[in-house]
Formats: structure tokens, C-alpha cells, sequence
């Protein structure tokens, strides 16, 4: 710069520079040297802010451990019940958030938009002296901002066995090769008790890559699978909650039942339905799930479960013959939309609904036999779905349900943290 401005001052004339030209060429110089000084700390102390207001919206959430994965046909995160609020409301209002709840594409948070993917799982060490693993099960409506602590879900609890191994929850068997771990879970929503089991490495891994499809999951993976015990009443206390294989309400006859999931069932030609609807067809159909829903709150009473209004229990189920090579054709509501395949839970309901003499769905299945164990093949609107009933009918025709099994798939998507505002919980 100096060279420069001397060089500047003396153009018009080769005679060397006066000392008074130099005093200004040396002036200018560090005038401009000054300007570049300053101008690189204005940057720097910019820089300094910038990060310190990024430190300061960081520390503004609040972050919590999880894992993303799929479970059967349904997805969410997995929680260590102890990373989250022990209070149920503030419980509820962390989830919202973390699901993004109120908007439809769930886009301030990890929800995907559909029933199926605003489900959360909560496991913890068991209390229970009979399971290791205690799954708590919370569904987060997509739009409305309601948190329903009532019921469980099967297919999110394919994952369980898998999850609380990688928590450290759960130690995978041992022995260096591949082998089966089997995981006890209790669900505390309901009380009902689970035996999983998956495929481990021998090294305390779960191996998620297999061969087994599952109808409305792309790809195939490992098995994974469930026995369910102590389903039969297991959240009003009984099999048929209103005393009857068969109510009428509104002029259409149902079927109460509570097996791993409390149910109301129909016959779909009842409704001038065939029960083979798509998804979108049924979702459609407004009319239907007005009268549906009506339907579904009158016997929620009748069941003693309250006013079921805000609630997504009991869930509603469609039956109808087979026209696909299963037992039976069927539509499960969840219960303000059409689940896009099948429900675990509600799979259990339904395929004992089809075995029990005198329901709505009495004949669907012929020469339906005394004593299980059967497999009850669901036709869902995306393919099939095998269940495994064992019962025993006695000689006055009355269904007494001891166990059923299904077997589906997971997979851990992600794992990491996610955030809330620390306005919701400060931690």
C-alpha cells in the first residue's frame, strides 16, 4: 500500500519523492490498513454473534434420546420411560410436540400424517414379576393435539424386544452365533403379557435383515414373533363387554369384543358395503363414518368404557366373506380413518370374532372347530395376514379364548435425539 501510494504521488514528476509526499503516502497507506483492520474484527465479532444467538436457540430445547423404527406395518419413536416426563399431562404435551401434532403433514415434527405413524412406545426395566420388558404405548392424533393413553398397539410392539435391547434394557442372548433372545413384555395400557422373540448375532446385536414379507411393508426382514396371553378382557374386564354375543344399535347388529383390543364389528353388507374397499374408498365415504361413528360411541357406553368421543377406543371392524384365498375379508377402522392394512391388536379381535358361535361373523368360516389352536387368514386392502387363535368352545357354545400369535417384522430406522421447546419441558 505504501509502495503504492508514493508511486501514486510522484507520477507527474521523475524526481525522487519529497519527504512531505511520503508523510501523506504513509498516511493514506495506514488509513487503509485501519479500514481493513476494522473491517475483519466488524466480520469476526458478526461470526461471534451468529454463533452465540445458534448457542442460545440450541439451549432454548430440549433434548431427548429415542429411537426411530418400524414395527410391523406402523412406525414411531422408542423412548427409555425414564428420558420423559413422569406427569401424564406434561407427558402428553412433550409428545404433541414431538410427533408435531395440529398439522396435517405433521411437519414440526417426526409424525408422518397418518394414524400409523404418530404412535410412541415408552419401555422400561419391569415391575411385573412374570415380564422383563414394561412397553407403554401412547397415540397422538395427527391433527387435533390429543394424546390417548387407553389402548395398545401390536404392531409398534413388534419392535419392543428390539428396542430394549439396543436401550441396554435388555440383554440379547450370548453363545457367538446367531441364535433366538426371548423377550417378556407386559403392556402397561392394558395389562395384556407378550412373549417375543428375535434374531440376535450372539453378540448382543439384533439382526434386522431377513427374508419374511409383510403385506403393506416394502422388502422383507427378519421375524419377529408374538405370543399373546391374557388378551380376552384385557381392557374392560371382559370377553363380551356388554354380556351379549350380539346388540343391535341404530338398527345395525355388532359384535362387542374385547380381545387384545376392545372392538365393535359389523358385517359390511350391513352398511351396503362389500368389505373389500380400498383405503381411499372408504375414507371417502363420509356418510359411512358418520353412521359408523355414531354407532361406535353409542356401544363405547354400552361397553363401560365411558364417552369414547375423543377417544380412539373402541375401534371399529368390518367383516365380510373372502373373495382373495383367506378366511375372511375384513376392514379395521382406527378409528376416524381406514388403517391402511391391519392392526396386531385389533388382527386378534377380529380373528376370534369369525371362530365364535352366534357372532356377526358366524358362517364366514365353516365348520369352524371346537378346540384351537386355527389360523385365521384376514384379507386387509393390502394383501393377507396370518392369526394364530387358540380356544376351546364348550358345550354351550361359549368361546373361551386362551392365547393368540402373529408374526411380523422391524426395523431401526434412526437413532439420536429429539427436540422440544424447553417452554414444554425444561428437563
Amino acid at each position: 500500500l505504501l509502495t503504492k501510494a508514493i508511486s501514486s504521488s510522484t507520477s507527474s514528476s521523475s524526481s525522487t519523492p519529497k519527504s512531505s509526499q511520503i508523510m501523506l503516502a504513509t498516511a493514506a497507506a495506514t488509513g487503509a490498513a485501519a479500514a481493513a483492520l476494522t473491517y475483519t474484527i466488524m466480520l469476526r465479532k458478526s461470526a461471534e454473534n451468529k454463533k452465540e444467538q445458534l448457542t442460545k436457540t440450541t439451549c432454548t430445547q430440549t433434548g431427548i434420546p429415542y429411537f426411530f423404527m418400524r414395527g410391523g406395518s406402523s412406525r414411531g419413536p422408542y423412548f427409555n420411560r425414564a428420558d420423559l416426563p413422569e406427569d401424564r399431562d406434561q407427558l402428553a404435551k412433550v409428545l404433541l410436540q414431538v410427533v408435531g401434532s395440529g398439522h396435517s403433514l405433521n411437519i414440526d415434527g417426526i409424525g408422518g400424517g397418518n394414524a400409523v405413524t404418530t404412535k410412541v412406545a415408552m419401555l422400561s426395566k419391569s415391575e411385573d414379576e412374570w415380564a422383563d420388558i414394561d412397553y407403554f404405548f401412547a397415540q397422538v392424533s395427527v391433527n387435533d393435539g390429543l394424546v390417548d393413553f387407553k389402548p395398545t398397539c401390536g404392531n409398534i410392539l413388534s419392535a419392543v424386544a428390539a428396542a430394549a435391547i439396543e436401550m441396554g434394557l435388555f440383554s440379547a442372548a450370548a453363545g457367538g452365533t446367531e441364535c433366538e433372545t426371548v423377550v417378556k413384555i407386559r403392556a402397561v395400557n392394558t395389562g395384556a403379557l407378550c412373549v417375543s422373540r428375535v434374531r440376535t448375532d450372539g453378540t448382543g446385536s439384533v439382526i434386522y435383515d431377513g427374508e419374511l414379507a409383510l403385506d403393506g411393508v416394502p422388502g422383507t426382514a427378519s421375524p419377529v414373533s408374538l405370543d399373546f396371553m391374557k388378551v380376552a378382557g384385557s381392557s374392560t374386564g371382559s370377553f363380551l363387554p356388554t354380556g351379549k354375543v350380539v346388540d343391535v344399535v341404530d338398527g345395525i347388529e355388532v359384535t362387542c369384543m374385547d380381545v387384545a383390543m376392545p372392538m365393535v364389528i359389523a358385517r359390511a353388507a350391513d352398511f351396503g358395503l362389500t368389505g373389500h374397499e380400498s383405503r381411499e374408498e372408504l375414507d371417502a365415504n363420509r356418510e359411512f363414518f358418520a353412521k359408523m361413528e355414531a354407532i361406535r360411541i353409542k356401544a363405547g357406553k354400552m361397553m363401560g368404557m365411558g364417552d369414547v368421543t375423543k377417544s380412539v377406543t373402541p375401534k371399529f371392524g368390518l367383516v365380510a366373506p373372502p373373495k382373495n384365498g383367506g378366511s375372511v375379508g375384513v376392514r379395521y377402522f382406527m378409528p376416524w380413518t381406514a388403517h391402511p392394512t391391519m392392526a396386531v391388536t385389533g388382527s386378534q379381535c377380529l380373528a376370534s370374532c369369525t371362530l365364535t358361535p352366534g357372532s356377526v361373523a358366524e358362517g364366514i368360516i365353516p365348520n369352524v372347530p371346537k378346540v384351537g389352536p386355527v389360523t385365521v387368514v384376514l384379507e386387509h386392502p393390502l394383501g393377507l395376514m396370518d392369526v394364530v387363535i387358540d380356544y376351546k368352545i364348550d358345550g354351550a357354545d361359549v368361546f373361551n379364548h386362551i392365547s393368540a400369535g402373529v408374526v411380523r417384522t422391524c426395523r431401526k430406522i434412526a437413532q439420536g435425539k429429539v427436540f422440544v421447546s424447553k417452554s414444554i419441558w425444561e428437563n
